[in-house]
């Protein structure tokens, strides 16, 4: 299903009075304000979304920074957002939709087929002069009924059986490819602000997230993120995993892999759980599509 919805169409389902549910999941990395934000200007009856505590679990290191919640507790929190069965959902951010993909993802896994990201979020729709309104959106609650398991998604154990047996068949052309959505840096190992170790998960190739979309903060058009991927080694007979720190911008990877034809799974643990286990290897290093950097196996907490 197309994951997303444009300004036009949003305003024109606004001004034709169809119901629609806007959700504003305002968060970035290092920024705790997302909030405060949102209170200050956001679309008109947009329910804000509480990343750290809606769409995760607190942190703990065998499941990552934004472990993902059980399916109850997420239902619960739809329905506060007002989610009723059969709704359109229309999820955004004013980071390109680098955090909205994360409930954009997380619903979908749930069940819900009409939920979309409003392309090039927030910018999109100041740019187009449309108005905005401040404050509080406590909507009637919903009676949505939520289930799970409706995205593929990988696991610490299925990430390391790809990584000790490597592509299948051995060869040019792999037929699984992970991707780190990461910055290169970070892939390289250069810096790394939050995790327990720099770095990235030996045969992953990098694949950041930003280079999804355009300057406006749009997504690119379907035929450019074709190529893109195709030029990772991504082909429709490649079976493909994304990773990112903590399992959100990895949903941004996930949705712009569909828009250009390809499923994805979702390692939701991502490098935060990954870097956390000292059993598991860490490459550092450019990386390429028939190796790796030095992998180090240093000990969880150990320095140089």
């Amino acid at each position: 299903m197309e994951p997303l919805l444009d300004v036009a169409a949003l305003e024109e389902r606004r001004a034709g009075g169809l119901r629609t549910v806007l959700l504003d999941v305002r968060w970035a990395l290092g920024d705790p304000l997302g909030h405060e934000h949102y209170l200050q200007g956001h679309l008109p009856g947009a329910v804000f979304v509480d990343l750290a505590t809606e769409l995760a679990d607190p942190a703990v290191p065998e499941r990552g920074r934004h472990p993902l919640p059980s399916p109850l507790k997420f239902q619960d929190a739809a329905r506060r957002w007002g989610i009723n069965n059969g709704d359109i959902v229309v999820a955004y951010d004013d980071s390109a939709n680098m955090a909205a993909a994360r409930v954009w993802w997380m619903l979908r896994n749930a069940g819900l087929t009409g939920v979309y990201l409003l392309d090039g979020g927030l910018a999109a729709w100041r740019e187009a002069g449309l108005p905005l309104e401040q404050g509080e959106v406590l909507p009637r609650p919903g009676d949505v009924t939520l289930g799970d398991g409706q995205m593929p998604v990988l696991d610490a154990a299925a990430v390391t059986a790809w990584v000790e047996h490597g592509p299948v068949p051995a060869g040019p052309q792999p037929d699984r490819v992970l991707l780190d959505a990461r910055a290169g840096e970070r892939y390289r190992g250069e810096v790394e602000p939050v995790d327990p170790r720099a770095g990235h998960i030996p045969g992953a190739v990098s694949a950041p997230t930003a280079q999804n979309v355009g300057t406006d903060g749009r997504f690119l058009p379907p035929d450019e993120l074709r190529r893109r991927f195709e030029a990772l080694g991504i082909t429709d007979d490649v079976e493909v995993g994304v990773y990112c720190g903590s399992g959100v911008t990895a949903a941004h990877e996930v949705a712009a892999l569909e828009l250009a034809g390809f499923r994805a799974a979702l390692y939701p643990g991502s490098f935060s759980e990954w870097s956390s286990n000292p059993l598991l290897p860490v490459a550092t290093g450019p990386g390429s599509h028939g190796g790796d950097g030095p992998v180090e196996w240093k000990h969880h907490g150990a320095q140089g």
